[in-house]
């Protein structure tokens, strides 16, 4: 038996890129499909049906089940839609994986509200719109998952994104909060960090000081991130809940999360000026640098 056999998933943004490969593999694993995506351009302008239906040809091709939903995950009514598609066409849902992002890089200093604003509307705001939309179900039938496609960016930070870092570490909040609220009607919530060449990287400007790099991480293809994706939609991962992993190539990460590094104590209270002189060179040698991705994942994916 496929290891997603008879389960009903909705990913969004599987048009292309990760969400492509995740869609195709569930497929293959024997889930029916929902291929959401807007086939939007990179920052979220514009729009085309054919990167979805693309992919549920694909799928229907090799013997697979899947439909398309062209209806944007960056409302309310519409993540109701995309949800209602599942249950039309298939009866059920059990797994969704909010992957739909969109990018509009800069340096923070440069960055207008727009930018902001409509970065933050698609992922932070529609991976609560498709949870909060598919939640009611899963508690209905005490049982579903949602996988949340995050970013190392959001994570250990990264030059020119403040927008999508804090989406993706908004979405690391939220999946925390689902797995806590929901754990009881067995509902679970993780995230997955991918790594792969896609439309998103592919906008990196190319430089002399960069360019072995990109070579390399052209070799890190989208693929690499699905299998872990459909893992955890599987009644395999019933006990793996609340959790945050890391891909790149074929390496898996379990990521940490924010606990207590060290503590200092003044049984007469703290003032300004004992912080300085005590607290702050107690705990200095805990600060974390000012890193990037780069720096925190120090080696070429492997």
């Amino acid at each position: 038996m496929k290891m997603l056999e008879g389960k009903v998933v909705i990913v969004t943004g599987a048009g292309r890129g990760i969400g492509r490969d995740i869609a195709l593999l569930m497929a293959k694993e024997g889930a029916k499909v929902v291929v959401n995506d807007l086939g939007v351009a990179l920052d979220g302008t514009g729009g085309e049906t054919s990167p979805a239906q693309q992919v549920v040809d694909e799928i229907r091709a090799a013997g697979g089940e899947a439909v398309p939903n062209f209806d944007s995950v960056a409302s309310w009514e519409s993540a109701q839609k995309i949800v209602q598609t599942a249950l039309d066409s298939f009866g059920r849902i059990d797994c969704v994986v909010n992957n739909a992002g969109i990018l509009r890089d800069i340096m923070f200093h440069k960055m207008e509200p727009q930018d902001w604003e409509m970065v933050i509307q698609v992922m932070l705001h529609g991976a609560f719109y498709m949870s909060r939309a598919a939640i009611t179900h899963f508690k209905a039938q005490e049982s579903g998952c949602f996988v949340h496609m995050i970013s190392t960016s959001g994570l250990a930070g990264n030059y020119g994104q403040a927008a999508y870092a804090s989406a993706k570490a908004g979405m690391v909040g939220l999946s925390k909060s689902i797995a806590i609220d929901a754990q009881k009607y067995n509902v679970r919530s993780n995230c997955v960090a991918p790594s792969a060449w896609t439309r998103m990287t592919g906008s990196i400007p190319e430089t002399e000081a960069n360019k072995a790099r990109i070579a390399q991480r052209k070799q890190v293809t989208p693929d690499k991130n699905a299998p872990l994706v459909a893992y955890l939609a599987s009644d395999a991962a019933k006990d793996v809940n609340g959790q945050i992993f890391a891909t790149r190539m074929n390496e898996i990460f379990l990521m940490s999360q924010s606990r207590p590094l060290r503590s200092i104590h003044r049984s007469e209270g703290w003032t300004p000026e004992t912080i300085a002189t005590h607290a702050i060179p107690a705990l200095k040698a805990s600060f974390y640098p000012i890193e990037r991705n780069q720096d925190v994942f120090c080696w070429d994916p492997v």
